[in-house]
């Protein structure tokens, strides 16, 4: 660890360059799966334990398009559509039925979920890690000490231009409104007029083409295989915790964090450390925040 820590700060400063921006581009897929968890969380009180596993199915629908000879980036409409159909599938099946239950409920019916969808991706692509070729150029810099591939560049545009997207839709449509307002107060929404049930559904299936989206981004940076989901789900949750519910601007900061995290602890400390910095960042936080919390309380005469 001591040898890592030298040859970061002392005998190859400019790896910290190539840190940085893998925290970035990183970061920035996190930070699409995070606000699809959010706003799950935020409008439906669902603890999607099968959020990674959504990222994952995207990422195998972005690889049997590239095996079919089309390029995720242009199949990226095609597996949105097909992960919100999914997700209003999965809504009506399962969500549906566990909104109105507790906490426990909700996240058992998630975990089932979870398991269900390794299982089947395992039965029809296997056990094996998987990649998509992007057939895009790496660049070199500082005598091919950084490396910054164009598909990580291309991967923080589109994050980028969907996030932007999916906030002008949460503000300015009437439907971002009602799910805005749902989110709010449920009950005041319907003495309103406004269909909840309907406007979960959009909801769940909303989160399940953002999840698509972002697991198309990770086909092409990382490694796909059945039961990697958990990881990203893990990402997810710490992402969320940390940052608050409704905090979008504090969901896409944690993500850049988180990533630029797991890239230190990956050099530092080795790979097996990338995902466990993940919760001790969690932990944290919450040790923050409780700390702040008790900072501020006062006695009540």
């Amino acid at each position: 660890m001591l040898d890592n820590l030298q040859l970061l700060f002392v005998y190859a400063p400019v790896m910290n360059v190539q840190m940085i921006l893998d925290g970035i581009f990183i970061g920035a897929v996190f930070a699409l799966a995070a606000y699809g968890l959010a706003l799950v969380w935020g409008v439906m009180n669902v603890k999607n334990l099968a959020q990674g596993d959504f990222v994952i199915m995207g990422g195998y629908l972005a690889f049997t398009a590239n095996n079919l000879g089309f390029h995720p980036i242009l199949a990226l409409p095609v597996i949105a559509t097909i992960m919100y159909i999914y997700g209003v599938v999965v809504y009506k099946l399962v969500i549906r039925r566990v909104i109105d239950n507790d906490m426990f409920v909700s996240l058992l019916a998630t975990f089932g979920l979870s398991l269900f969808m390794q299982q089947v991706m395992n039965l029809i692509y296997g056990p094996e890690v998987q990649t998509v070729d992007s057939h895009m150029h790496i660049m070199t810099m500082f005598d091919d000490f950084v490396t910054v591939p164009m598909v990580k560049i291309v991967s923080l545009l589109l994050a980028g231009c969907f996030a932007a997207a999916i906030v002008i839709f949460m503000t300015k449509s009437r439907t971002g409104q009602a799910i805005r307002a749902t989110s709010q107060d449920a009950r005041a929404a319907r003495v309103l007029g406004i269909d909840t049930d309907k406007v979960y559904m959009l909801t769940f299936a909303l989160n399940s083409a953002i999840c698509g989206i972002a697991g198309v981004l990770v086909s092409m940076i990382w490694v796909l295989q059945p039961f990697y989901g958990i990881v990203y789900s893990l990402r997810t949750f710490a992402i969320v915790t940390a940052a608050g519910l409704g905090n979008l601007p504090g969901v896409i900061g944690m993500s850049f964090v988180l990533g630029w995290v797991e890239q230190y602890a990956g050099i530092i400390a080795g790979a097996e450390w990338q995902v466990a910095s993940a919760v001790f960042v969690l932990i944290g936080v919450l040790l923050w925040r409780q700390i702040q919390l008790r900072r501020q309380r006062q006695v009540v005469r």
